[in-house]
């Protein structure tokens, strides 16, 4: 018998769209090499890591090149694989104690909704070169959160349109950088992009963590409390977001595309 691993599409109702995201459910801590190996081998954005301690989970996430300090949709695909196998009722909370402290999830019906910290944007200077290597020529806001760079452009086209020069991006010493603008598609409040080559991927199709920024700054902006966002990569994804005191909530789907036993 293996370890039991699990495919994830998250931030989506729709098997092959949303973000993919690997789930290791581990009987007891494993090796970081190991782990950093098998995020290698699934070569997916994020392998999540996961093993029972006394009140919940200890949760890692591994990008194909690296180790990452937060991760949102390999914790939502985490606590849909753990509700959905039966390992926790649909009443109970999802406790993953991670890099970023204590991160809870919550079923509600279809949905779940992660507790994460914020992770608020201070205005800075980009790197040199790091607008040439997006294609944006001109930026309405430049910043930057704990994580990673962040830029608003003037409409949700340019977003839509960006073609990065990811050799160039992959240069600059960052985990990644969001770009985004308001959104103009009917029910959405804003989109966005993330693109993080340096980390091992390219463009990242829906990223949970770009939104413990993405949220209190939109927030800020639009004046509403609760607001709808698209990130709008090629598979695209949906998060519904509010923010409270310094907790960002991510609300979101999931659906497991396939799963097995990991022999190695």
């Amino acid at each position: 018998m293996g370890t039991p691993l699990f495919q994830v599409d998250a931030f989506t109702d729709q098997p092959f769209r949303g973000n993919p995201a690997a789930v290791c459910l581990l009987a007891a801590p494993a090796e970081a090499g190991w782990m950093q190996q098998v995020a290698a081998e699934m070569n997916l954005a994020e392998t999540a890591f996961l093993h029972p301690v006394a009140d919940g989970f200890q949760l890692r996430w591994f990008t194909p090149m690296l180790e990452v300090d937060l991760c949102g949709h390999a914790t939502l695909a985490s606590a849909h694989v753990l509700w959905e196998s039966g390992r926790l009722a649909e009443e109970e909370t999802a406790r993953f104690h991670t890099r970023s402290g204590l991160l809870t999830a919550t079923k509600f019906a279809d949905w779940i909704e992660l507790n994460f910290p914020v992770t608020p944007t201070a205005s800075t200077a980009l790197p040199e070169g790091m607008l040439d290597a997006l294609g944006i020529k001109n930026a309405l806001y430049t910043g930057k959160t704990q994580f990673d760079y962040f830029i608003e452009v003037a409409d949700e086209a340019t977003v839509r349109q960006l073609q990065p020069d990811f050799t160039a991006l992959g240069r600059i010493p960052t985990r990644g950088v969001t770009v985004t603008s308001r959104a103009t598609m009917d029910g959405f409040d804003f989109v966005s992009r993330f693109f993080a080559p340096a980390a091992g991927i390219l463009e990242d199709p829906v990223t949970g963590s770009a939104h413990c920024g993405l949220t209190p700054y939109w927030r800020a902006k639009l004046g509403k409390e609760r607001l709808v966002a698209f990130q709008a990569s090629a598979r695209g994804g949906v998060l519904h977001v509010h923010q409270s005191g310094d907790r960002v909530y991510l609300r979101g789907q999931a659906v497991t595309v396939l799963y097995g036993d990991l022999l190695g």
